[in-house]
């Protein structure tokens, strides 16, 4: 039996169970490979899928029939070079141990969800800024996506990768919770396997919604942890799609929003002036395009902006009027999940008209700033 078929208790999705019960390793979502032009859009490029999509995404496109097994040990990480680190967030709140360095885009929305997880719990990393065209940065990694997180000092070869945004967040919450899952073994908890897309390798994670939380005692209930994992999923599946039509709508929008991803992405630091100039503007002219094309294959309204605010409304009601996030009295996984999603583009006009049409969400999503800038999460006064 491999490690991953261990009956442990978990947060499970079911519509057809109340009570907490056992994982046998289920829970399919497929993580197909992108190519792209910078920041935000680099994750976007491939038509066909992203960081974390759903079933109903293209599942028909991805040839699954050579897997052989699942795998369950790590990534080889092989001649991995040793670049000088972009940023270093340092926290007093840290007491982990980890030595964690995050190879991403600044403003990737799935990046985001994993920084939004790491600040949040006060946890301290390094950051490795991949240019997004000629992407040098991860040209070792098997593993072709972002965000990518190394754990320096574990693993056979002495650093231990983890993959797929949704699959890190598990992880490290399933590691908080439950210290003697170690993050080698919990990788054996998400297995993954290969298939082929038009040529390319494409993995599909599996279990990436899921909490391992063993026999501890968690104050959720079962319907909590259900609910928790639909919106992740539903982040996933719905919520990111309609970002890149929304900041590309227009010329003038996609240039705008290449320049705020420069701005915060520190590109100027981080690449030469003319992979820096032919990332904005190359990019934004090709995203303008491509941002028509993702518009119709997920189906969103003429007016694209009432397709975002009609998703956020959404969210909001979920929430409710009468808790300050979604997760009671501290924000949970969705709350981050959402919040780094939707900061990806937090200085783009779309946000800025976005923050006029809904009250209700500004309230939320400056409640969870608060929490994620203050490091909630590593203040063990802080309950729920």
């Amino acid at each position: 039996m491999y490690p991953h078929q261990r009956q442990i208790y978990c947060r499970y999705l079911s519509t057809k169970d109340s009570k907490r019960f056992k994982l046998n390793g289920t829970a399919v979502a497929i993580a197909v490979a992108g190519l792209g032009f910078g920041g935000y859009a680099a994750w976007k490029w491939d038509l066909f899928g992203s960081n974390s999509v759903s079933n109903k995404t293209g599942t028909g496109t991805i040839d699954f029939t050579r897997v052989v097994k699942y795998k369950t040990e790590a990534m080889e990480i092989i001649d991995r070079p040793k670049h000088k680190p972009s940023r270093q967030f340092k926290f007093d709140t840290d007491t982990s141990g980890f030595k964690f360095t995050l190879y991403q885009y600044q403003t990737c929305p799935f990046c985001c969800k994993v920084r939004a997880y790491l600040d949040y719990h006060g946890l301290s990393y390094d950051v490795i800024e991949v240019n997004s065209v000629w992407r040098t940065q991860t040209k070792w990694s098997k593993y072709k996506k972002v965000p990518v997180l190394i754990s320096e000092g574990q693993g056979p070869g002495g650093s231990l990768q983890l993959n797929d945004s949704s699959v890190i967040m598990s992880m490290l919450e399933s590691n908080r919770i439950d210290k003697s899952l170690t993050l080698e073994k919990l990788i054996s908890y998400y297995p993954y396997t290969e298939g082929k897309k038009r040529g390319r390798t494409v993995y599909n994670f599996h279990n990436q919604y899921y909490v391992m939380y063993g026999e501890n005692k968690i104050d959720m209930t079962t319907e909590q942890f259900k609910e928790e994992q639909k919106w992740r999923q539903w982040v996933d599946d719905v919520l990111v799609h309609t970002l890149s039509p929304n900041v590309y709508r227009t010329p003038r929008e996609a240039l705008q929003s290449f320049r705020y991803f420069s701005d915060v992405g520190q590109w100027e630091k981080v690449f030469s002036t003319f992979e820096r100039y032919f990332v904005i503007y190359f990019g934004a002219a090709a995203m303008f395009v491509l941002g028509k094309v993702l518009k119709r294959r997920y189906e969103l309204k003429d007016d694209v902006r009432q397709s975002l605010y009609d998703a956020c409304h959404e969210w909001c009601k979920a929430v409710g009027t009468n808790k300050k996030f979604f997760g009671g009295n501290v924000p949970n996984l969705a709350d981050l999940s959402v919040y780094g999603v939707l900061s990806s583009i937090e200085g783009c006009d779309t946000f800025k008209e976005l923050r006029l049409n809904n009250p209700q969400l500004v309230v939320w999503y400056d409640n969870v700033k608060q929490a994620v800038d203050g490091h909630w999460g590593a203040n063990p006064e802080i309950t729920r």
